[in-house]
């Protein structure tokens, strides 16, 4: 049995990490002949998550590390092989798997890189390539991306709330589940956390960890005191003490004077947590206990159902906290539990080489898709990222650029002509060979900071940000449009461009 760790899950390239109706849709188009036939997918999203104004891509080096195993094993193609239908014949033609044993990824794909601050209707992901490939590993792109996606974003917002002071991921205990609580500290670090309390994830990604003792280490001995003097012994260097466990500003009072004793060491204290009450009375009056002893280096780190808004209104208020340990809120994504991104058919090459775009109808506009082979140009003045267009690759740019947003036609903006731009979707893989190195995660970590520092101030707003404007190159709207009047007025079911 091959591992389950996310990491070596993705470096499996298990392709069961799929929906079934992919490889119904897959054995569909090998039993048609056009399995061959090629496409293109985009994979995006239609709102920022957590109201937000923003969303950071995360998650792509989980892609890469599965697409380049990507292939069916043995025990994979037997596991299919005892799938029946209803009524009792086998799912799957032998055919069908014996073909997909030698299947080996052999698509193009352009990404975000990680770390890039993204919007609604942009691809994040553009695969290229024959048509049952491309299909088949839609799920598998979505459960790389979707998770990690929320969770840095949700991160960005923790970490922005809280301005220089520090924040560590604490929620392992309650992830959804062991992959979970792995890949969001992860995410977590790439939004901006300083690092985790997740020790494995400290392994596998080359995380900081940090920790400090429970609630239960003050309750094993017959005092507080005692709990807090046998800790410091134990654990000298760095040592922070939870002060909350009966009573905190008592708490405080003893950390003090354990603080006291590991200075006769020629130690210090390093800190107090406080993981519940009223957490900015609580810490301003740590803090004046602290420095009114001499403790005025001994820093306050804060925990208890934290998030962005917590955070926020404890700095409004004046608290005094240095650190934040952000767990339940953070890795479960809390007021949006899914990030929602889709991954769309948007073109297939006809028999003489043509592109035909494709389009999906939805009675909601910002349902429907955009169709063509997609690219997404960023515009930037005077240091800040100004406006983003998508465009389509198979036709000329324009001399001059407006674009429309996607969901609401009446709102437009035209770009400035001459602003320095960048496109955003860069080559990973060509023909299933990867043609690009990713970065390491310090330098996706430095990126999203760096992104997020070019974003206007009111985009950055927790509530009620500023909308970026990012939409359809005006051709693209305006072709768009036909495609949708044209699929209105066909024949029903006739509605292929």
């Amino acid at each position: 049995m091959r591992s389950m760790q996310p990491r070596d899950l993705a470096r499996t390239g298990c392709p069961l990490v799929t929906d079934l109706y992919q490889l119904t849709m897959a054995q569909g188009f090998w039993k048609s002949g056009r399995a061959d036939r090629e496409a293109v997918y985009h994979l995006f999203f239609r709102e920022n998550p957590f109201g937000g104004g923003f969303t950071v891509a995360c998650g792509l080096a989980h892609v890469v590390d599965h697409l380049e195993s990507w292939r069916f094993h043995d025990e994979d193609l037997s596991y299919l092989a005892s799938l029946k239908t209803p009524a009792g014949r086998p799912l799957f033609d032998p055919a069908f798997l014996e073909y997909l044993g030698g299947l080996r990824f052999r698509c193009d794909m352009d990404a975000v890189p990680e770390g890039t601050v993204v919007f609604p209707h942009e691809p994040l992901v553009r695969v290229q390539g024959p048509i049952l490939q491309a299909q088949l590993i839609e799920t598998a792109l979505l459960y790389w991306m979707n998770y990690p996606t929320l969770i840095a974003t949700k991160a960005a917002r923790i970490c922005l709330a809280a301005g220089e002071t520090p924040v560590w991921e604490f929620g392992l205990r309650r992830a959804q589940g062991g992959d979970g609580g792995l890949i969001a500290a992860r995410a977590a670090y790439v939004g901006g956390c300083a690092g985790t309390s997740n020790v494995l994830a400290g392994r596998q990604w080359g995380l900081p960890v940090r920790g400090t003792h429970a609630h239960s280490w003050v309750m094993a001995f017959e005092s507080e005191l005692e709990a807090f003097q046998t800790f410091a012994d134990a654990m000298p260097d760095g040592c922070v003490l939870l002060v909350d466990t009966y009573d905190s500003l008592a708490g405080v009072r003893h950390a003090i004077q354990v603080g006291r004793q590991l200075r006769e060491r020629g130690l210090d204290l390093a800190g107090i947590r406080l993981d519940s009450g009223d957490l900015t009375w609580l810490s301003r009056q740590a803090r004046r206990m602290l420095d009114e002893a001499g403790f005025t280096r001994t820093r306050i780190l804060a925990s208890n159902d934290l998030d962005e808004h917590q955070i926020a209104r404890l700095r409004h208020e004046g608290a005094c906290i240095d650190a934040w340990g952000v767990g339940t809120r953070l890795v479960t994504g809390w007021e949006q539990p899914a990030l929602g991104g889709v991954y769309k058919l948007t073109a297939v090459r006809a028999p003489d080489g043509a592109w035909q775009p494709r389009i999906k109808i939805s009675e909601s506009a910002v349902k429907t898709t955009t169709p063509g082979r997609l690219q997404v140009r960023r515009f930037e003045q005077n240091g800040l990222f100004v406006a983003d267009a998508i465009y389509d690759l198979d036709h000329p740019l324009p001399e001059s650029w407006e674009i429309v947003d996607p969901g609401d036609p009446t709102r437009r903006k035209r770009i400035r002509p001459g602003l320095p731009a960048t496109d955003l979707l860069q080559p990973v893989f060509r023909g299933g060979a990867r043609v690009r190195e990713l970065p390491d995660l310090e330098t996706i970590r430095r990126r999203t900071r760096e992104q997020l520092a070019r974003l206007d101030p009111g985009i950055l707003r927790l509530a009620q940000p500023y909308t970026y404007p990012a939409g359809l190159e005006r051709g693209l709207h305006e072709r768009k449009l036909q495609m949708i009047l044209a699929a209105r007025s066909a024949p029903a079911g006739d509605t292929a461009a």
